[in-house]
């Protein structure tokens, strides 16, 4: 189901963005705000909506993957 592997693509995506930005703010002491990481997180996300709603439509039939 399309909606189902897109929701999942978009869920990993939000998830490592905000791991990969909440640890290198951590290990390299950037100073950004909470708020503000997950707010890439979240744009990234968003972008991977886009590319998968694209994927639907000109990748692999029945996913939202070009690479399938």
């Amino acid at each position: 189901m399309i909606t189902r592997d897109l929701i999942e693509r978009v869920v990993a995506t939000f998830v490592q963005a905000a791991i990969g930005a909440m640890s290198s703010n951590s290990m390299f002491d950037l100073g950004v705000d909470q708020w503000k990481m997950m707010a890439g997180a979240g744009v990234a996300a968003a972008v991977s909506v886009l590319k998968g709603a694209l994927a639907t439509k000109i990748g692999t039939p029945g996913t939202a993957s070009l690479a399938d």
